[in-house]
This record gives C-alpha cells, structure tokens and sequence, in this order.
C-alpha cells in the first residue's frame, strides 16, 4: 500500500518533551506524506491524546478544534512558577500547612461551570500577530483578554507529599496550569503543574491512541486499518 493514498483520524499519544507539531513532523518524515496536520495542542511536557488529520481529512480540522477535553494531572502545592508548571522559573515557595483533601475538593467544586480565563504569557496564543512566549522569554508581560471557558469536571483524588493528582473535564481554550495556579493562588500557599496527559477529545480516548514507538514499529497496510475515515468524525457532505 502506497502510504500516498493514507486518508484519516489517527489518534496519537505524544511523549513528553516534544511538541505537537514535533509528532506532526515525525509522521511527515516517516510516512513521506506533507498534508498532515493536527488538532488541539499539547504543551512540551504533557503528554497523551492527540488527534492527527492525514491527507484530504486536514479540512476536517475546523469541526474537530470545539471539541470539549479531559486531562488527568498532577499539581506540586508550595511553589508557583512563571509558566504555572514545573518548566518555569520559581517565583515563590510557602510551607504547606493544614491543607487536606478534603478542603481541596471542596475548592476544586468552587472552580466549576462558566468563568474567564487570563492566559499564561507562557502559552502560543497570539497577541497584535506574537506569541506571548516570544515576549515572555523577553521578560516582557502584556495584558491579556479574559477568555471564557467551561469546566465541568474538576476531581482531586488523592494528596501525598504536597503533591494531588486530579482530573479536568473542560472546554477548548483552558489552560490546566493556569486553572492550578489560579488553584494555588484561593489555596493562599502557590501551586504548579507538575504532570499532565490529555485523556480525551470530544468522544476520542487515549486508550484507543497509538504511541509514536508503536508507529515506528507498524507497516504502512496495518496503519492505514487504524485509520479512522473522516465520515465516521463529520457528515460526508462536508468532507470533500
């Protein structure tokens, strides 16, 4: 099978420390196919689902950026960051004191429904045509348009060693790390991410996600089957 003739979904789950457009890359180089792209990205240090557009389906990609995201993760209490996770730069330590779970479920519960969000400077989101990180890395911090966001899901499942594992339900353009700040911050005691993997996309689920180890390590024939054709994501009429 020519890999030429590849067209579909294929669900990826991203390692850490790369990006997603490294992934995209990878498959272009390994598939010797330019029209891939993907959908919804991933930060360096996250890893987990990502949904990968191959051939004519790339014009499916504006049906599939709404789609709402689950992440499951873990947030460091005591210390905040400048980026809000582990890769940033320490702005301040606290010692935690009488923090329980208890009292964090009962203040992830006060973070559910509609809100605004403030944008990290850390992020790739564009302002006036530049990356906030570009200014970031520069030193320079600007104000940023609240954005509004959803979160329905907000769990906090275990506490050890300043350390709480949790798991988000939310709408396209949260940043988690900033939802742990903002965390940190109503704890009165800083709080950064510290792990993340996205486990959903609209209906899709990393479990049904290959890793980049296993594509290397699959035929091109074997590939293509798990291919999911475009008319199983969006109306056919829409598709070509």
């Amino acid at each position: 099978m020519n890999a030429g003739n590849l067209d579909g979904v294929l669900l990826v789950n991203k390692p850490r420390g790369i990006t997603s457009h490294d992934v995209v890359a990878q498959l272009r180089s390994l598939l010797g196919i330019k029209k891939i792209g993907h959908v919804g990205t991933l930060d360096p240090m996250a890893t987990g689902l990502l949904i990968i557009l191959i051939g004519r389906t790339t014009k499916i990609s504006q049906y599939l950026v709404d789609l709402s995201k689950g992440y499951a993760g873990t947030m460091t209490l005591g210390i905040s960051t400048d980026s809000h996770d582990m890769e940033g730069m320490i702005l301040e330590t606290h010692e935690v004191k009488n923090i329980t779970i208890e009292i964090l479920k009962s203040l992830a519960n006060e973070f559910l429904g509609d809100q605004y969000q403030i944008p990290p400077m850390f992020s790739a989101k564009k302002v006036n045509g530049q990356k906030l990180y570009e200014l970031a890395r520069k030193g320079r911090t600007i104000d940023r348009e609240p954005q509004f966001i959803h979160i329905d899901t907000f769990d906090i499942d275990n506490l050890h060693d300043n350390k709480a594992n949790f798991f988000v339900h939310c709408t396209k353009g949260t940043y988690v790390r900033t939802l742990v700040n903002d965390f940190g911050i109503r704890l009165k005691c800083g709080a950064h991410l510290s792990q993340l993997c996205r486990t959903t996309i609209g209906d899709f689920s990393v479990n049904d996600a290959l890793t980049m180890e296993e594509i290397n390590q699959t035929s091109i024939f074997e590939l293509s089957k798990r291919l999911i054709p475009a008319y199983d994501v969006v109306p056919s009429q829409i598709i070509w």
